[in-house]
């Protein structure tokens, strides 16, 4: 903790003060040292209070393994530390254990007997899949599964970090990328230290060779005083602490809409997001199955479907297909209303009774009861299970054969539902197929298509099948472009291609944590902000890389300690509403770092040229007094009113700085006139050494006023990249901003710390800052729309670089367009040859031309071509 506390004494902006605070004691100034040095310490402080981090998210992968573990040793089964196991190690896995390595099932039951039971397996939190898998004799079991049904004893093939989930630990543990915020900020503290030291290497030789007769210690102090000038004025001693503070103060505000931040940058980062990639399971869908779109065959209705596959089912299992089928039966069926909060068994159901019930047998892969139709007094036979296995029993039913084959290619999971007719045990009839679904949230579309308004393409990551994922991608309104792991796992790709296609794909199915990981990882190389949803242990290392990891409501732990932000309420409208705030956290900031360099670079010029030119400066204690009233006072920037962005935010430091240099040369300009026109015009003659004239220190007070004055009201311009008053300013920040200028002006009136200026002259300044900063909002208007800065993707003036990404984007457009007409033509022809050689054969006639896919191809089946 005390590293990480030094850890901000390091810096650009640090290093700023501190050089400042160095010159201040060479020069005995003691009284700046410990106002310096206090800026210093306040600055590291805040910034260490407000980026307490939480648990180690790969502390929190580890807790995620079992403690204890049924192992033989030494010839007798003990319960072992997990961390104790080593491969060949024979453990027992049990019903609610969880699985502490990776390892093989022996099919042996726990008593030493070999059994034929396969173990029920949760894999959720690692893979994403909704359903247990079933695992037979020989097959793996991964570390940090839960069994959810049987008992076998298995053999350790891999521990600790070798296991699947380790893999998933090392990942996270190495991801330790420096933020987009700190980025930014850097960038902009070694602009102004580089604008500095220039300046400062400029007065040192022109003060060294004014005064290369005094002696050295004489000339070292008058080289120095003007030296710790510009250090001081140069410091933006507030820019970190107020861009802190307002994240802060943002991630409160969202908090109280279930959007907790862990990690204060995220807020800045979440503004920015550019692509959203979005786990499937538990996130985009509700992570259990529901009835779907059914087959029935004639005589039978949805709800004599639902109701015969109820009467088979095994009530003692708890597997997710047969809690399916029931709640949409006792959801649905108006005999099994109101059921399910009830512990009824079939054997209560109204008109009927159960006989007999043979449970689920993988040899035959069904359910079956006798039911005795109450009303009827007449008995039969209901049986549910595989789809194929039920059309074969009711004696082949080809419609039915095409209809399940169908829910396969779409990834629904099919169940048939068989009966006999009634006084027969021997002829079946089928009823129809359920198909079942993890289906979308019923917000994920809605809020899918919100996040692509606001220019955020989302793509879908899941460890599902490839048909599941493109079912689900279809019904949440995303594209149909799915790579699976084929793609993600090919080392051969080049990694420009490879990064194409992932920029280009809607989604990604059957992936695992490093696929996640090297999704993210590509994106970003791209110059993407990512961010990244989930809630399993799958997610977590993909969620540590991203440039914004989003925990969703309902996650392990191990992804709550791997994200920067937390979400409480279930789905992905509550990201809506976080993104929104983020971005007007992120204005409020931009709004703020325009302003402190556009008032570092009027300092650093004017004080410049002064010096050189005139051999004067303001007091020390002026400018400080300056940097502490003006940087307390924005913070209340905060809470002040901001624009909300429709297109993700973007610094664009580049123009930002070029933009701030420009109104700070016009700021510079400004006070020039008042240095020139109460020096001159005036007679405030400030120089001892000006033959026969007196020291009339009444200029400090003036330049006081109006360096104070000037710069500060420039921030109601810098809000906005319109005009001031299109959005005016909270209350609460105007009263602030302008009550700090009030006690300035009360300051030079009365003397306070400075000479004493008459009320008419005080208030010409006072007044003439605020008619200067109307004239710069209006070049600051012109300036915006040439350049469409501010949080807008669109540039209407690019660089020279951009320019040729644009073109060979544009170009790469066209030839992708040229490829796809030409595979429409070649599949036009073979669609047209087909026909013709079909009909020569039958002796039919040539019909007229088809149209483009009629058979139901589309331009996402390029893997197929």
């Amino acid at each position: 903790q005390i590293l990480k506390f030094l850890g901000y004494f390091v810096g650009p902006i640090a290093f700023l003060i501190e050089l400042a605070a160095i010159i201040s004691v060479i020069v005995k100034d003691w009284f700046n040292f410990a106002i310096i040095l206090g800026l210093l310490f306040l600055n590291a402080i805040i910034g260490y209070v407000e980026e307490a981090r939480a648990e180690s998210a790969v502390d929190a992968l580890r807790q995620t393994l079992a403690l204890k573990t049924r192992c033989w040793r030494d010839g007798q089964l003990q319960d072992l530390d997990t961390s104790l196991l080593v491969p060949g190690d024979v453990i027992v896995l049990r019903l609610g254990d969880i699985v502490p390595a990776d390892a093989r099932l022996l099919g042996i039951g726990a008593s030493g007997v070999e059994t034929n039971s396969d173990l029920l397996v949760d894999q959720s939190s690692l893979t994403g899949e909704s359903l247990a898998v079933r695992k037979k004799k020989g097959e793996d079991v991964f570390s940090s599964t839960i069994v959810k049904q049987g008992q076998q004893m298995a053999i350790v093939t891999k521990t600790g970090s070798k296991t699947y989930i380790g893999i998933a630990a090392h990942l996270m543990a190495n991801t330790k990328d420096e933020g987009h915020f700190q980025k930014v900020i850097g960038r902009i503290g070694n602009f102004l230290i580089f604008f500095t030291l220039v300046l400062v290497v400029l007065i040192i030789i022109v003060q060294f060779i004014t005064f290369r007769d005094d002696p050295i210690r004489g000339q070292v102090l008058k080289i120095l005083g003007p030296v710790l000038i510009l250090a001081v004025a140069a410091i933006p001693v507030g820019l970190p602490t107020v861009c802190s503070v307002t994240m802060a103060v943002g991630a409160r505000g969202l908090a109280a809409k279930q959007v907790i931040v862990k990690r204060l940058a995220a807020v800045e980062e979440m503004s920015a997001l550019s692509v959203l990639c979005s786990d499937k399971t538990g996130t985009l869908t509700n992570n259990e199955l529901s009835f779907d779109e059914p087959y029935l065959c004639d005589g039978y209705s949805a709800q004599d479907l639902l109701l015969y596959s109820y009467l088979a089912s095994e009530f003692g299992a708890n597997d997710p297909i047969e809690l399916a089928v029931r709640s949409a039966a006792e959801h649905q069926v108006p005999l099994l209303r109101n059921r399910h909060d009830s512990t009824h068994t079939p054997h209560s159901v109204p008109g009927f009774e159960i006989s007999e019930f043979v449970p689920f047998n993988p040899s035959v892969k069904f359910t079956q009861a006798t039911v005795r139709d109450v009303e009827n007094d007449t008995t039969f036979l209901v049986a549910k299970g595989a789809p194929q296995v039920m059309v074969k029993l009711a004696g082949g039913h080809d419609p039915a054969v095409k209809a399940y084959m169908a829910m396969a290619k779409r990834g629904l999971r099919a169940l048939g539902v068989a009966r006999t007719v009634a006084g027969t045990r021997d002829q079946w009839q089928l009823v129809g197929l359920i198909s079942l679904l993890d289906p979308p949230r019923p917000d994920s579309a809605e809020t899918i298509k919100r996040c692509q308004r606001m220019g955020i393409t989302v793509k879908m990551v899941t460890g599902d099948q490839q048909v599941i994922a493109k079912e689900v991608s279809k019904r949440l309104g995303l594209g149909q472009v799915i790579l699976d792991a084929s793609h993600l796992s090919n080392q051969d790709v080049p990694e420009s291609v490879l990064s194409e296609r992932f920029f280009k794909a809607d989604g990604f199915a059957e992936v695992t944590p490093e696929h996640k990981f090297r999704i993210v990882d590509a994106l970003q190389k791209r110059g993407l902000l990512v961010g990244m949803t989930g809630d399993g242990v799958n997610d977590a290392p993909a969620l540590k890389k991203a440039n914004v990891g989003i925990a969703v409501h309902g996650c392990t732990d191990a992804a709550r300690s791997a994200a920067d932000i937390v979400l409480l309420a279930p789905g992905l409208s509550t990201i809506i509403e976080g993104i929104l705030a983020s971005r007007a956290i992120f204005q409020r900031m931009r709004s703020y770092a325009l302003y402190r360099i556009t008032s570092t670079v009027h300092f650093l010029i004017f004080f410049f040229v002064v010096v050189l030119a005139y051999d004067w400066t303001l007091p020390a204690k002026l400018l400080i007094l300056i940097c502490i009233l003006n940087d307390l006072a924005t913070l209340v920037i905060a809470v002040d009113n901001a624009q909300v962005s429709k297109q993700p935010d973007k610094w664009r430091v580049g123009q930002l700085i070029f933009l701030s240099c420009f109104l700070g040369l016009l700021l510079t300009g400004l006070s020039f006139g008042h240095f020139y026109y109460f020096w001159n015009v005036k007679g405030y003659f400030p120089f001892p050494e000006a033959a026969g004239e007196t020291v009339d220190r009444r200029l400090d007070s003036i330049m006081y006023l109006h360096i104070s004055s000037a710069p500060h009201f420039l921030i109601f311009s810098t809000r906005l990249t319109g005009y001031f008053w299109e959005n005016l300013p909270s209350p609460l920040f105007t009263a602030v901003i302008v009550g700090t200028q009030v006690v300035a002006l009360l300051m030079v009136l009365f003397g306070w710390f400075t000479p004493a200026i008459p009320v008419t002259q005080a208030l010409a300044v006072f007044g003439i800052s605020f008619a200067s900063c109307v004239v710069l909002d209006v070049i600051k208007v012109q300036i915006f729309k040439y350049w469409a800065l501010g949080s807008h993707s669109l540039v209407c003036a690019p660089c020279g670089p951009r320019r040729r990404m644009l073109k060979k984007r544009k170009l790469d457009e066209v030839q992708q367009e040229r490829v796809w007409r030409n595979i429409d033509q070649v599949h036009q022809v073979a669609l047209k040859a087909k026909v013709v050689v079909a009909l020569r054969d039958a002796g039919g006639k040539i019909p007229p031309p088809l149209t483009a896919y009629e058979d139901g191809w589309g331009r996402n089946s390029i893997d197929s071509l």
